[in-house]
């Protein structure tokens, strides 16, 4: 540049642009002087290893088409078209099970590394299963090594918190009608002292039991006569009525019982045994939770193994460990500690009294539900903490790391946008972004139950694990 147009740019008003620290830009406004702050940061926070990861991924991408692998994936999740078909028993439809089979929520883990709230709803469901007669002698046989422990998720099945699974209990059946992929999961039990909060006691077995002999049979009856259930539609209305379908099910409930009750009502049954299974289904506000997660994983199911996909088709944790899976990787677990959930406690409890982040649950938030739709739910943050408009920035921010918007999940605070959808692990290792992710927790203890909500950030080490083998798979 020469003077004269060096001496004609300092004649006309400058901005300054700091890259740096804030506080260099702050100085600079101090003084009257316009400085506009980009926000940057080196490549993979400065991880050398991740930003040479990062540099052959710029290669593998002249070779594969990422993004045409993850763009079928979106268009399959948004395809995906679960279906309630009917009521059965873990022992007549789930894929694999038998009697001394348990499953559980999140990945592998064995009885000596479960945590409290595992092992409590272990506890509880060999003696529901009658395979103990007391708890005593359940945590002995738990621990004998007859027990088979599996996760819920290799079975086609999810449960939230400990996700206990044996033997005789009701499940809903799911059908994806777009792809014929079956899903699976209990029923719902309510708040408080609970088994999949890892509670046991009499008064926890006695309502299974009555779930078994009485709730799943007059639901089955009532279903069937109503005729299938479609999950996407009602899913669609909850988010226009202020749920978020994970942590937030009031108006999910509410549609199901609106939906079966009056062909329950239609029944050969006492109406006192009528009365009773409606009045727990309005007592129990997540009620619909049993069926926002196995539609999740009906829908994300059937865009597992995907050739040069990158996204994410598991989240879950038990308790003890986070773990995900990918499109492309198939049924391989990146695993990482379970970290601690931040959040708003019960009455009489701290967060001295919790366990670490444990459930299926997150399979809500791989679909564009979940912590992914908290804009949809202002009303979530009475439960899990925050503010309203926290709720619609966690959202906006997960269209950061998402490959599509839903194209049926759509939420009315954000003009009707639809729900970020498809989490892409390799935008997540290039912006630093988490998913969010909105949780119970349960106590640290066996035979506890609740003790709270709150929102958690899944670790980064599943991530950057995954990655790393995308890289070494496809370099």
């Amino acid at each position: 540049m020469d003077v004269k147009n060096i001496n004609k740019l300092f004649k006309e008003d400058l901005s300054a642009v700091n890259l740096g620290l804030e506080s260099f830009a702050d100085n600079l406004k101090n003084e009257g002087v316009k400085a506009i702050q980009v926000q940057w940061k080196p490549p993979a926070g400065g991880n050398k290893e991740i930003a040479g990861l990062l540099d052959k991924l710029d290669i593998i991408r002249t070779k594969i088409d990422i993004a045409g692998a993850n763009k079928k994936a979106a268009e399959i999740i948004n395809n995906g078209k679960p279906t309630v078909i009917d009521i059965s028993t873990a022992g007549k439809v789930v894929p694999g099970m038998r009697k001394k089979l348990i499953l559980h929520a999140g990945p592998p883990v064995t009885w000596d590394r479960m945590s409290g709230p595992t092992r409590g709803a272990v506890i509880g469901g060999l003696v529901y299963e009658g395979l103990a007669e007391t708890y005593e002698d359940a945590e002995k046989l738990a621990a004998s090594g007859e027990i088979d422990f599996e996760p819920c998720h290799d079975h086609k099945m999810v449960g939230p918190m400990a996700g206990i699974v044996t033997y005789s209990m009701p499940v809903w059946v799911l059908v994806n009608k777009a792809y014929g992929n079956n899903s699976y999961a209990t029923l719902n039990e309510g708040l408080g002292k609970v088994l999949r909060y890892g509670a046991y006691g009499d008064e926890v077995i006695e309502k299974l039991k009555w779930m078994e002999s009485d709730l799943a049979p007059i639901l089955k009856k009532a279903l069937a006569l109503h005729g299938e259930l479609d999950m996407k539609n009602i899913i669609a209305q909850i988010l226009q009525m202020g749920d978020e379908g994970h942590n937030r099910n009031r108006a999910g409930t509410s549609i199901l019982i609106r939906e079966l009750a009056p062909y329950l009502v239609m029944l050969d049954e006492p109406k006192e045994k009528i009365a009773k299974v409606l009045q727990f289904m309005n007592a129990n506000d997540h009620f619909f939770l049993n069926l926002s997660m196995p539609s999740a994983k009906c829908i994300i199911d059937a865009a597992a193994g995907i050739e040069g996909s990158s996204i994410c088709t598991t989240m879950a944790r038990n308790g003890t460990d986070f773990a995900i899976r990918m499109s492309c990787t198939g049924s391989q677990w990146f695993i990482a500690p379970a970290p601690m959930v931040d959040g708003l406690y019960l009455p009489g409890y701290t967060e001295d009294d919790a366990a670490p982040d444990i459930g299926d649950s997150t399979i809500t938030e791989t679909i564009g539900i979940g912590g992914f739709a908290m804009a949809a739910a202002p009303a979530i943050v009475k439960f899990v903490g925050g503010t309203p408009k926290d709720a619609i920035n966690v959202t906006t921010k997960m269209y950061e790391i998402t490959e599509t918007e839903n194209k049926i999940f759509q939420i009315p605070a954000l003009d009707f946008r639809g729900t970020p959808t498809g989490i892409d692990i390799l935008k997540i290792i290039e912006t630093g972004i988490l998913p969010a992710v909105n949780t119970g927790i349960a106590h640290k203890k066996p035979g506890i139950g609740m003790v709270g909500a709150g929102l958690v950030k899944p670790p980064e080490k599943c991530f950057l694990d995954a990655f790393k083998a995308f890289v070494e798979k496809y370099s």
